[in-house]
């Protein structure tokens, strides 16, 4: 039977998470920038970068105890 270290399966998967939302963010700074100098309402963008940084301690990640229920958590605003 194989065993896994579940502290270090979420590591790498929160790894992942990062990556991926890396560019989502990146993409959300330059329209708050865009946003801000329009003199516009940036609290949307903000509360999608905060739903994005808060992805690493979810508790559907943090609770996961085996590794398909680790594997499922992905938030679809990764799709975007």
């Amino acid at each position: 039977m194989i065993n896994i270290n579940m502290d270090k399966a979420k590591e790498v998967h929160k790894s992942k998470l990062r990556e991926a939302r890396k560019p989502i963010l990146e993409k959300l700074d330059v329209d708050y920038m865009r946003t801000l100098e329009q003199n516009g309402d940036t609290s949307q963008i903000v509360a999608k970068k905060q739903e994005l940084r808060d992805i690493t301690s979810h508790t559907d990640l943090v609770n996961a105890s085996n590794i398909d229920e680790l594997k499922a958590f992905w938030p679809d605003i990764l799709n975007d």
